[in-house]
């Protein structure tokens, strides 16, 4: 917690210095150049002594008229209305210290044109004796009425910004006239219930209201722990019911920004009741808004996580690998959505006008066209992949060069993992220009070979292997029963070449290269069986040759053949007559982790490695 509460002074501290000069420059007034019609000016503020009178008439209206009373103000950007009530609550004190207001003591409308008079200081006015009096008292600060741009005349920004400070020096100072300003204004009653020594000031803030934003910083520390633990708990009851599979990390993840958009919404509540000064209400409120804008932003992004990872995992337990390519592009999709609207609502936080960049980009938009036509041609690219579907996440595809498993498509590329591991990255642009051989979409794996055996294997053993073979192809668990080729087709510069070309029905590589071997080693069964020797490169030079004694090989016939077929076939049912997926078949190859090669209990991972066609 302690690592929390360092973590919010530290944000608000850095905001703290850093707003004042943004906020500065948006108070810049306009260009000279610039020409705008003037709105007629109301007649309640149309010089100094009706801008004086409006403002005593509604704070002495019962109740006082707050809205009325404001508009008298020069309120900084980004003051909200608790600082403009407060701030008139505060000007309304010193008011009634001063005594009576003499309106002829304000020049009125003619008298300021007649004058040109930009601004009027109303205090200090040595030759009024009220006003010595409040001077001797340590009055502090002044209180002018100047004309603004539109012709208006309000209570200066300066004025409105010193108040605090001006109403803090002529406090303990009796009242002339007038209600008591405490009885509209909770933070004077709050104010006045400090003691003295904790009404002092450091940085134009009293002790007692950096005590006091301390205090609430600490509450918010606690609210966002406990927001956060509440919505875990709940939020992982409520997937449970749902049948929905999550982490607890995603879940944990999601909730954190939760917490810290409470804090800062309870900030945002609870800092009017400090009574700061107005600059620095605006400041706290300009920072802990823009904490809760952020914080609304990242808790949008992760409860994208979140939604993505539980429909991801439901679609992985689909047959169809559409979803698994079409949900996180629409994760994505969200997200860049959620940026968009989080960037408008961050500038709002900071009072920046959102228009002037937007006419900005639109001035500039051919050049950021042509800047973005490859983003552009990707992205359409990502569309045509997604309605055309050459591929789904998983296949294994070869685009050029390329050759891997796809893992991910986005709005501008396509991740494929190699067979060496790494990864690389395909511009979506170049899928739809290229050829892409889609691997994941066969039904068959082909296997294609030539079984080499020694020159003086005789003619009804290879009949007989032959055969064997053909048995063993079309009593194996995966391989394709319709199609198949097993034959003596060439004599070889060093064997008899018997040819294997036959299928695998196979999920994935993995499960191929299993059943390849299973087929491979019962071929070795059957030749040990039958007596058939393979060949390997070798060279006989004979000399001086004899004539072969013996009786000749027997002219081959029907009984011949049928013989040494079925001996082959009799030799592979007993090969195969004890083999376990007889009585059932095996399912697809998963690779083991190593502790499940121990025998240990673990999750099985799948590979990502290929083969050949």
């Amino acid at each position: 917690m302690t690592r929390r509460l360092t973590l919010w002074i530290a944000a608000l501290a850095a905001l703290v210095l850093v707003t004042p000069d943004a906020l500065a420059r948006q108070d810049a007034p306009p260009a000279q150049g610039a020409e705008a019609a003037a709105p007629e000016t109301p007649e309640d503020l149309e010089s100094p002594r009706a801008t004086m009178m409006s403002f005593l008439d509604a704070m002495g209206a019962a109740p006082p008229d707050m809205a009325t009373a404001t508009q008298a103000l020069a309120m900084p950007p980004g003051a909200d209305a608790s600082a403009g009530e407060q701030a008139a609550a505060r000007l309304l004190g010193v008011l009634n210290r001063i005594g009576e207001v003499q309106a002829w003591h304000l020049p009125d409308r003619a008298s300021a044109q007649r004058q040109d008079l930009e601004r009027f200081v109303f205090f200090p006015q040595r030759s009024l004796a009220d006003h010595r009096d409040l001077l001797s008292a340590g009055a502090q600060g002044q209180i002018v009425l100047a004309r603004q741009a539109d012709g208006a005349w309000k209570f200066s920004r300066a004025t409105v910004e010193g108040l605090d400070a001006l109403y803090g020096s002529v406090e303990s100072v009796e009242r002339k006239l007038g209600a008591d300003e405490a009885a509209f204004d909770p933070t004077l009653r709050l104010r006045r219930m400090m003691p003295a020594e904790l009404r002092g000031r450091f940085l134009d803030i009293a002790y007692y209201q950096w005590l006091g934003l301390l205090l609430l910083i600490f509450l918010a520390v606690v609210l966002d722990w406990i927001v956060q633990a509440v919505l875990r708990t709940a939020t992982a009851t409520r997937i449970r019911k749902r049948g929905g599979e999550v982490e607890a990390d995603s879940i944990r993840k999601a909730m954190r920004p939760y917490g810290l958009f409470a804090a800062a919404l309870f900030l945002v509540g609870t800092v009017w009741l400090l009574g700061l000064p107005v600059t620095a209400q605006r400041v706290v409120l300009v920072a802990v808004r823009l904490v809760l804008s952020v914080a609304g932003v990242w808790a949008a992004f992760r409860t994208a996580d979140l939604i993505g990872e539980i429909f991801e995992r439901k679609a992985a337990g689909t047959e169809s690998r559409y979803d698994d390519l079409l949900i996180p592009l629409i994760r994505k999709t969200a997200k860049i959505f959620i940026f968009a609207i989080g960037v408008i609502y961050i500038a709002n936080s900071l009072s920046i006008e959102i228009v002037p960049l937007l006419t900005g980009l639109g001035i500039g938009g051919l050049a950021v066209a042509f800047a973005a036509k490859d983003t552009i041609e990707n992205f359409f690219g990502s569309v045509a992949v997604v309605l055309d579907q050459p591929f789904q996440v998983g296949d294994w595809i070869k685009v050029g060069d390329t050759e891997g498993t796809v893992e991910e498509l986005g709005f501008r590329s396509t991740r494929v993992r190699t067979f060496y591991n790494s990864l690389v990255t395909v511009p979506n642009a170049t899928l739809v220009r290229a050829t892409v051989d889609n691997y994941g979409k066969r039904k068959y794996r082909r296997t294609s070979t030539s079984l080499s055996l020694t020159y003086d294997t005789a003619p009804e053993k290879i009949e007989a292997f032959c055969e064997g073979v053909r048995e063993i192809i079309r009593t194996h668990p995966y391989t394709r029963k319709d199609y198949y080729c097993v034959y003596f087709n060439n004599f070889g510069a060093h064997s008899l070449d018997v040819m294997l070309y036959c299928f695998h029905e196979c999920p994935d590589w993995q499960t191929e290269l299993r059943e390849r071997q299973r087929l491979f080693l019962d071929i070795l069964r059957l030749a040990d069986r039958l007596g058939v020797e393979f060949a390997y490169p070798t060279q006989t030079l004979f000399v001086n040759p004899e004539q072969r004694e013996g009786e000749p090989a027997p002219p081959p016939g029907s009984d011949f053949d049928d013989a040494a077929r079925t001996r082959g076939r009799r030799e592979a049912a007993a090969i195969m007559a004890q083999q376990a997926w007889r009585t059932r078949k095996p399912a697809p190859e998963q690779l083991a982790t190593s502790a499940q090669a121990t025998g240990d209990d673990a999750s099985q991972i799948e590979s990502k490695v290929g083969g050949d066609g």
